[in-house]
């Protein structure tokens, strides 16, 4: 296998697994591993937006990363994204995700001030410095992180060589297409909005990385299926369903997350908690706007014959 060919088709972004108490469950981090795998996925990204990260502790994060490692048992590829508020944090998150012996480790920018692109540089450097035997990925999501990584930035970036791509969630499809065009070397580049997944995957996008994924990898796996096959209408048509589930998933007055753990412990028996505060959990309504969409994803799955 080359180097970069384990960064392809399906990657869910990983969920945070809590007990009633709002504590990390183990248990249930264990429970959406196996059920990434029952589905037939190509990795997880790991203490990534859909995992909460800026809510965990740096002690928290390091359990969740273990237990993943640990039940994955090197079948899947294991991104895990590092990224605190403080260069010293995640230096220690990408040292220890080494020793774990991760594909990868990934990061945002800096949150909050707003540095020059030399001390974003800076501070993604630092971070691939803790675990020099590790892919980088840096992650660019700027309608959260406050900054766009600009074709400069990746650029230099791509001067280091632990650098292999960007997870690239700006809504732009555009931007999908300058990263890939960067630098001579081999890079990925993953489509991050999942509402794009088929526009971004044909504009120049290596695989996906995305937080409704979890919710009905059947659905994202079909799509990849339709691209490796060439069905690009079949692919247009599920593409479209789900960009109405996730439309669904979004509709509710609690956080689009703690919606997609009612839907997986409605359609696949899995406890993952609510969500941790200040993000909102669900309230009555959103029960049920779960539960019909739960039945909506079970019935394209089944349209589909997947």
């Amino acid at each position: 296998m080359r180097k970069l060919d384990k960064y392809t088709g399906v990657i869910p972004a990983f969920y945070a697994c809590y007990d009633r108490k709002g504590k990390i469950c183990t248990d249930a981090v264990r429970r959406l591993v196996d059920y990434y795998i029952d589905r037939g996925v190509n990795g997880l990204y790991v203490n990534g937006s859909s995992g909460e990260c800026i809510y965990l502790t740096v002690e928290e994060r390091k359990k969740i990363i273990e237990t993943v490692v640990d039940q994955a048992d090197g079948r899947l590829t294991i991104i895990n994204h590092v990224a605190c508020n403080n260069t010293a944090d995640s230096m220690e998150l990408a040292h220890h995700a080494e020793e774990l012996g991760v594909d990868a480790i990934a990061s945002i920018p800096p949150i909050y001030f707003h540095l020059p692109e030399d001390a974003i540089a800076d501070y993604w450097n630092d971070i691939s410095s803790a675990a020099p035997h590790t892919d980088f990925v840096i992650y660019n999501i700027p309608q959260l992180a406050g900054v766009a990584l600009s074709r400069k930035l990746y650029l230099k970036m791509l001067e280091n060589p632990r650098v292999i791509g960007v997870k690239n969630s700006s809504m732009a499809a555009y931007d999908i297409q300058v990263f890939k065009t960067c630098g001579g070397g081999e890079h990925v580049v993953f489509n991050g909005p999942d509402e794009q997944f088929i526009s971004g995957r044909i504009i120049g996008a290596d695989a996906g990385i995305g937080g409704t994924y979890g919710a009905m990898p059947e659905l994202f796996i079909a799509m990849n299926d339709c691209l490796a096959t060439g069905s690009l209408p079949l692919a247009g048509e599920i593409q479209n369903v789900v960009n109405g589930i996730i439309e669904d998933l979004c509709a509710g007055q609690g956080n689009m997350y703690a919606m997609i753990k009612e839907v997986l412990r409605v359609k696949e028996g899995i406890d993952l908690g609510s969500v941790r505060r200040p993000l909102a959990p669900l309230t009555e309504a959103d029960r049920e706007l779960a539960q019909k969409t739960a039945a909506k994803i079970e019935e394209a799955v089944a349209r589909y014959g997947l």
